[in-house]
């Protein structure tokens, strides 16, 4: 990809993440907002259509690493799921909500660009 494009992309969103809203630091991702899924053995992907500018946000690190290829509709049900497997599996954080040192919110899952 070509300094401009990185740059238009950069800007999409201010300089912020399109999905938490941070605000983006060198190293940052851009995320395929409708998947490509790689195929990492011979190098190609299943929907070549969907390399395009227009299908590019930027990302942080974080946000597209779990995000993965993940549609952004199975990317929100994975975010609305974290809660409930903290509670299940996480013994510091059933220990932490017990202190009142975390609050659970039953809120709708919404990314950045979607507010703006």
């Amino acid at each position: 990809m070509n300094k401009k494009d990185r740059e238009l992309i950069f800007n999409k969103y201010g300089g912020k993440c399109a999905y938490c809203g941070c605000n983006l630091q060198k190293g940052w991702h851009i995320d395929h907002i409708e998947p490509i899924v790689r195929n990492w053995l011979n190098g190609t992907f299943e929907k070549p259509e969907n390399e395009n500018l227009e299908n590019y946000n930027p990302s942080c690190p974080s946000c597209n690493i779990q995000k993965n290829s993940y549609t952004l509709e199975q990317f929100r049900q994975n975010i609305k799921q974290f809660v409930s497997s903290l509670n299940k599996y996480s013994t510091q954080y059933k220990f932490a909500k017990k202190y009142g040192l975390v609050s659970e919110n039953e809120i709708e899952v919404k990314f950045y660009f979607e507010t703006l």
